[in-house]
């Protein structure tokens, strides 16, 4: 199949209406309901795609919670090979384009598409790939008001996504504008968009200590009066902070886990951060359970084709199996549609087992197209296949 350019034609066709996920997120799922106390239900708004120069902001007259996602930004370098190559080996590509991803953007531009409004707090650099990352974003509808452009000639983040004929996928990634060039503390104005979200989304393709200041500042901001514990407002919010653990391969702060509601690694993520192999459902529990001692409450583990698993102290886990996909072309960015959907459907009131569920068939849809944003769907697609499952 010919791979999936990016344009406004194939990439982010929004409709301007909420469908409510209710009616559609019925499956019995044998595990203790964990729900919220308030569920919300919010009105229609539009969301106006602007010229790739401009940004488009999502209007938002109802001031419905936003998402924020912090995070990063690369210009994907797609190579599409039969195999990966050996030592010292040298092999062709079918194919190679490049498209705009990142787990921060593609986390935004899921936001968007699956009709929420969400903004985007990054960088990118001044060359081709930061305008394509913007506009790609922009077309999708993502809020770029809090997006920086660093002068100078520090690329924009960029990545090699090394695409197999399975749909599996390795992937090297060049952190530039990502790693580089951050405020050392955010003034009020770049924290505004922050304090005024429904949820935060952040991940570790940015340095560990802009997620720090994020995360602390959201949490002393918004919930503390006087002289309050800062973790324990931070977990007793209404307004969750989710850590997705993908990106750079280096221990997590112990400081980190202090100031966010929910971490959302993979198996494999989970096993190099807590030392325990995750081979096994025992085992990834086990491993959870390390991730209680220091100090997060909340874990949504991402496993794959075995679907995932959130795991709240003192309490069952809720499984929830994967939704089967018809094809499987391209497994980039599914992750990270399955946390934005996860975020998304929780913003919005839902039981985790109801946000479990609309991630699993929002990730289900992402795989079977090729790209991270071009393959992530709008809402109607997601509660079509709810509605069939």
């Amino acid at each position: 199949m010919t791979a999936t350019a990016l344009s406004p034609s194939n990439n982010c066709q929004l409709k301007s209406q909420i469908i409510p996920l209710t009616k559609y997120l019925t499956k019995t799922i044998t595990t203790t309901p964990i729900h919220f106390t308030k569920r919300r239900s919010f009105p229609s708004f539009a969301i106006k795609n602007e010229h790739q120069n401009k940004t488009a902001v999502p209007r938002n007259p109802s001031k419905i919670p936003p998402l924020v996602v912090v995070g990063s930004a690369n210009a994907d370098i797609y190579v599409e090979i039969d195999r990966l190559p050996g030592v010292g080996e040298t092999i062709s590509a079918k194919n190679s384009q490049t498209l705009a991803g990142g787990k921060g953007a593609n986390q935004a531009a899921c936001g968007a598409k699956l009709s929420h409004p969400t903004y985007f707090v990054g960088q990118v650099g001044e060359d081709a790939s930061g305008k394509l990352i913007t506009g790609a974003l922009s077309e999708c509808g993502v809020g770029l008001e809090y997006v920086s452009v660093v002068k100078g000639n520090l690329p924009t983040g960029h990545a090699v996504v090394m695409l197999q004929a399975d749909g599996q996928n390795s992937i090297i990634i060049v952190g530039g504008t990502n790693m580089s060039g951050w405020p050392e503390k955010f003034d009020d104005e770049g924290l505004k968009v922050v304090k005024n979200a429904g949820i935060v989304l952040l991940q570790r393709e940015i340095p560990d200590s802009v997620n720090i200041q994020v995360a602390k500042d959201f949490c002393t901001i918004r919930f503390c009066i006087g002289k309050c514990d800062l973790v324990v407002a931070a977990r007793n919010a209404d307004v969750p902070v989710i850590l997705d653990a993908g990106g750079m391969d280096a221990p997590l702060p112990r400081e980190l886990f202090n100031f966010i509601d929910i971490f959302s690694p993979n198996e494999s993520e989970l096993g190099r951060l807590t030392g325990v192999p995750t081979d096994s459902f025992e085992q990834i529990s086990q491993a959870v359970l390390k991730c209680h001692e220091m100090g997060v409450k909340q874990v949504l583990v991402k496993l794959g084709a075995k679907g995932s698993a959130f795991f709240v102290e003192g309490e069952k886990p809720i499984i929830q199996p994967a939704i089967s996909a018809a094809r499987v072309l391209d497994t980039t960015g599914a992750g990270d549609t399955f946390t934005a959907a996860f975020a998304v459907a929780l913003v919005e009131g839902k039981s985790k087992e109801e946000c479990l569920r609309f991630a699993a068939a929002a990730a289900s849809l992402c795989v079977q197209l090729k790209g991270a944003i071009p393959s992530m769907p709008d809402r109607k697609s997601v509660l079509d296949l709810l509605q069939s499952v």
